[in-house]
């Protein structure tokens, strides 16, 4: 069985630490975490062994950077790769419960949750995150750190940009594009494209300036 080393002590850490403890896929070290209160800690079982800058120590170990957001995933494998911890190094969490039909391709360092549905001919990038039940449909693209909450679902033929955010029951109309950096609000209905860094929310969705509303929406 291959060493696994989870990057960030959080709760999506938590949730392949179950996943990959009930399927056997990888026997997790431990792991590392930039909040000085955490080394030392144990999560589920798992120690928190340090700091992130001490992930070239584990030479024999895979890594999987376990943060939600898919700009601060970036961010931590470009880090990382900086550090000398290249493409190969990363393992790729997907689900037992996932079926893969031929033609369908997943990225390395991307984690399938519970459930999660892909139809034919889907792509999803690197470092792709989706949390349990969403839906990929016939010919979706997505290009890699897109985060997909639970429930989300794609129409065929959707193409979703670098880093893109999904909420929560979320759904995108067919040939329908999510820019780059954009965000897709909790519930929200896409019938039309999402421009590159953009919050949208609503039914159907629809633009709004994050920055005039107190407290941002909650997505």
């Amino acid at each position: 069985m291959s060493e696994l080393i989870l990057i960030a002590a959080s709760g999506l850490a938590r949730e392949v630490l179950a996943m990959v403890r009930a399927s056997g896929q990888y026997d997790v070290v431990g792991l590392l975490d930039d909040n000085p209160n955490m080394v030392g800690v144990s999560i589920d079982g798992a120690p928190v062994l340090g700091f992130i800058d001490d992930a070239p120590k584990y030479t024999h170990a895979f890594v999987l950077v376990c943060v939600g957001s898919g700009k601060t995933r970036e961010t931590l494998v470009e880090r990382l790769t900086a550090m000398g911890l290249h493409e190969s190094r990363y393992a790729t969490a997907i689900d037992p419960s996932v079926y893969l039909p031929d033609g369908c391709q997943v990225g390395r360092g991307s984690i399938l949750l519970q459930n999660v549905t892909l139809t034919t001919s889907v792509t999803l990038g690197s470092h792709v995150v989706a949390m349990p039940s969403v839906t990929f449909t016939h010919d979706d693209t997505v290009a890699d750190f897109s985060t997909f909450a639970s429930g989300v679902s794609l129409g065929g033929g959707v193409r979703v940009g670098r880093a893109a955010y999904l909420g929560m029951n979320s759904s995108v109309r067919e040939q329908t594009s999510i820019g780059a950096y954009s965000t897709v609000g909790m519930g929200a209905a896409v019938l039309s494209n999402v421009p590159e860094g953009q919050t949208w929310v609503g039914v159907p969705a629809q633009s709004i300036d994050i920055s005039s509303v107190q407290g941002g929406p909650r997505l």
